[in-house]
């Protein structure tokens, strides 16, 4: 069914009902505010008007009252679900008035019978109520009645429970109206979809603010509407509906808060929190920091406590108590495990999902925690003993089979369920690195909260960003099967330099007064003229070290260089996140000997325009640089691949330090010859490196420009966005540089710093063991221009997020997740 609504502020996108102008004639407006209030015992003699605000005299002459009421002055809209259906006042929960019709949302009771699996509801008070395997006092449900969580903790009473936490892991707003005795929950549902919960909210109003802004409106629609307002049941059939419920005043809408803490008055030891937890993915760091603080203010779940007292109970709830509940539920039995130990839930009676999770990342992860295998089975035996509904790693694995069942020619859907997948995935592997959390901490009671202490393994962010390994694993023939193209250099490097005429590549570059060289990739033909350019009489280098920074696939195909792109996206180069560059050689060969066995015409895109090519030769980059090694024995190669863009990683700088010390240290008059697809980002950083490298073993130091260049160049940047997208890309890469200029100058303290001990400390080393602890990672964790916006509203100020590699989140997944 289609809806409508209407707004005050601005004409709706679809065709509007009605528009509540309170802003018309304000006699009409106090008379008829007048009808919907309950003047006090209904005595009142005469009613004076004036543009405050109505003045009551009553029968008695004794009492005279002014009733400040400002409903005629809200801007407040009207829509129905369809022209069948009668029209009505819409709750407004936040949002940009300019987009008033994407916030104006429906009543919806939250919880439908068929939700109820375990048909629970009549018999313990909430749909799908039960207890984790094994002995841990450890509860889940659905969301109940006010009348239905106290049979719930009735329940939990006769079970000899004495001391109980709720822990509501819902993000949307839930408000309950009376309705026969009871409370019955109802949420906002947005016109597009009436089935779906609200999410992704303002970050600064919680549900708790929301919730009592709406009960607000609810009253004053209520008093505009002779003290009735509608609601929808039946939102499948919609017979009947909507329905009227009557609100009189404010005591007849409970929000959650005031449900759940009622029987604090009549059993003290009952605790409720509100842990909004998301429908996807895995929680933010402040909310992990939030359930720990649930842990360090409770004496019955510290390590200390006193174990002849029972383990307290803690029951978790969201709407239907099924993915939301099962994540609060494992948190609950890591914690558990961690206060009694495995042997309260013997390994035998529970059944562990038969789908093993051996992702690369898990297993990267598992091998550089301490007690990884062990932290590992925990966090199974935990979702083994809550997976009566639900199982994440169940969820894991039937994504990935659905991403492998789907065909080229769906692509978008392949793309959303790609996504599915990795936010599962993050959800696995988040309760890997909170049980690592849990083992370091809970004996010291939480010295760090769960933020801080990933913050000081920023190795972790690092190694959630590359959870997408799928390039790993894609096919060598999709240039043959027509479904990625080769995408010339000559198309992708703008010869800014003006050097390709001469030196037969762009962009060739050399610094000042320094044996450094710069350029984009050359084909057979550039590196020879490179290399003769380098060893002639004038020059007369010795040694030569070329150091390739692409973590793309490249080849030479008759002559010209290449590199795979998706057609829709020529400009995108698709990285390849290897753990040794050795895996890019042989995947560049495996595409050769495809190429080159196919023996058809090809589409390339070439700097004119599309051709067909019959390639005869093909040559992977490593086998250029070992055919013109043959001919300038001076010449060592190495790959090292660097993220274009962004920072380099600390490995990647000890990678280009300890080739450029070996190198140095056989011949200190060695050239260092940089390139990169074009020779212009990824080879400049790593010529900025190897400056201050070199400037170190030969001078003693060197100055970097000030940030206050880099505020400038942002700030105008951002100014000429044309879009809100482009805007956002473009404050991402003003980031991105931002970090890449601190980490140039963390990397030249470090030279200072460790000279005297010949850098035999890596700066990854370094940066752990001495920068983690001065805070440089809290800084960079919170990254942003002050003068322009807070760093904490922007989730691209976060590891978490700016970590991630945007530049493939809309190139097709081609391999297979391993």
């Amino acid at each position: 069914m289609g809806t409508s609504a209407s707004a005050t502020s601005q004409a709706a996108p679809f065709a509007p009902t009605h528009q509540a102008d309170h802003q018309g004639n304000v006699m009409a407006e106090h008379r008829r505010s007048l009808q919907s209030v309950n003047i006090r015992n209904s005595k009142a003699k005469s009613i004076i008007t004036n543009k405050v605000a109505p003045v009551v005299i009553t029968n008695n002459c004794r009492e005279e009252f002014q009733i400040h009421d400002k409903i005629q002055s809200a801007n407040y809209s009207m829509g129905r679900i369809s022209d069948l259906l009668p029209e009505h006042y819409l709750v407004l929960v936040s949002g940009n008035v300019d987009q008033l019709w994407k916030f104006l949302f429906f009543m919806v009771q939250d919880v439908y019978n068929r939700a109820d699996v375990l048909n629970t509801t009549k018999i313990h008070g909430a749909p799908n109520f039960r207890k984790v395997k094994g002995n841990y006092p450890l509860f889940g449900m659905g969301q109940p009645s006010l009348n239905g969580f106290k049979q719930v903790l009735q329940r939990l009473q006769i079970d000899g429970c004495e001391e109980v936490i709720f822990i509501c892991v819902r993000e949307e707003p839930v408000v309950f109206f009376r309705s026969d005795g009871d409370f019955i929950p109802y949420t906002p549902r947005g016109r597009e979809n009436l089935q779906e919960n609200l999410h992704d909210l303002d970050r600064e109003l919680s549900p708790e603010k929301i919730e009592l802004s709406i009960r607000k409106e609810l009253c004053d629609f209520a008093k505009l509407s002779e003290n009735m307002f509608y609601v929808y049941n039946d939102i499948e059939h919609f017979k009947d509906e909507p329905q009227q419920v009557q609100i009189l005043s404010e005591e007849d809408i409970h929000v959650t808060e005031e449900v759940y803490k009622r029987p604090l008055f009549s059993q003290p030891l009952h605790r409720y929190y509100r842990l909004p937890l998301p429908m996807e993915g895995a929680p933010l760091e402040e909310t992990f920091d939030a359930f720990v603080n649930i842990l360090r203010v409770t004496p019955n779940l510290s390590l200390m406590r006193d174990s002849s007292r029972p383990l307290p109970a803690l029951l978790f709830s969201c709407q239907v108590g099924v993915g939301r509940t099962h994540l609060g539920l494992i948190l609950g039995a890591i914690v558990f495990h961690h206060l009694q130990g495995a042997s309260e839930s013997p390994r035998q009676e529970i059944q562990k999902s038969e789908h093993k999770l051996d992702f690369q990342v898990i297993k990267l992860l598992i091998s550089r925690l301490p007690k990884g295998h062990q932290v590992l089975d925990e966090v199974d035996d935990a979702i083994a003993m809550c997976s009566e509904m639900h199982s994440i790693k169940d969820a894991v694995y039937e994504n990935k089979l659905k991403i492998e069942g789907i065909g080229e020619d769906d692509q978008i859907q392949g793309n959303s369920t790609k996504g599915y997948f990795l936010q599962s995935l993050e959800r696995y592997v988040y309760l890997l690195v909170f049980n690592a959390y849990l083992h370091d901490q809970y004996p010291q009671a939480f010295p760090q909260s769960f933020s801080q202490w990933l913050c000081m393994n920023a190795w972790i962010y690092r190694l959630l960003a590359s959870m997408d390994s799928s390039e790993l694993s894609a096919p060598a023939s999709l240039i043959t099967d027509g479904i990625r193209v080769l995408v010339s250099s000559q198309f992708l490097a703008t010869d800014l330099l003006s050097t390709a005429k001469e030196m037969k590549v762009a962009n060739f570059r050399r610094v000042s007064k320094m044996a450094l060289y710069g350029m984009a990739q050359p084909n057979s033909e550039a590196l020879a003229v490179v290399m003769s350019y380098l060893t002639d009489q004038r020059r007369g280098h010795s040694t030569i070290l070329w150091l390739n920074l692409q973590e793309e696939l490249v080849l030479e195909a008759n002559g010209q260089m290449f590199t795979p792109r998706e057609p829709g996206c020529l400009e995108q180069l698709i990285p390849v996140c290897v753990q040794h560059p050795q895996k890019l050689q042989e995947m560049e060969l495996a595409l050769k000997q495809d190429i080159l066995r196919c023996e058809k015409w090809l589409e390339v895109i070439t700097e004119q325009d599309k051709q067909m090519r019959m390639f005869k030769s093909c040559h992977t980059i490593e086998e250029l640089f070992v055919h013109r090694k043959s001919v300038h024995p001076v010449l060592s190669y190495q790959r090292i691949p660097l993220s274009d863009c962004c920072a380099p990683k600390e490995e990647v700088f000890d990678q280009l330090l300890e080739a450029m010390k070996s190198s140095l240290a056989e011949d200190t008059n060695c050239a260092l010859i940089f390139n990169c697809h074009d020779g212009k980002d990824r080879t400049t950083a790593a010529m900025v490196i190897a400056t201050l490298t070199l400037w170190h073993i030969n001078v003693g130091h060197i100055q970097l420009h000030e940030k206050s260049t880099v505020k400038k160049v942002v700030n105008r940047t951002i100014k000429m966005a044309k879009s809100e997208a482009d805007a956002q890309g473009l404050r991402l890469r003003s980031l991105q540089y931002l970090e890449r200029y601190i980490y140039l100058i963390l990397f030249n303290c470090y030279l200072h710093l460790e000279k005297k001990d010949s850098w035999r400390r890596s700066f990854s080393q370094w940066m752990y063991q001495v920068a983690a602890r001065a805070g440089v990672y809290t800084i960079l964790n919170h990254l942003g221009f002050s003068e322009f916006e807070n760093s904490d509203d922007s989730p691209m100020a976060r590891f978490r997020f700016r970590w991630l590699p945007h530049s493939v989140q809309f190139i097709p997944m081609r391999g297979q997740l391993i």
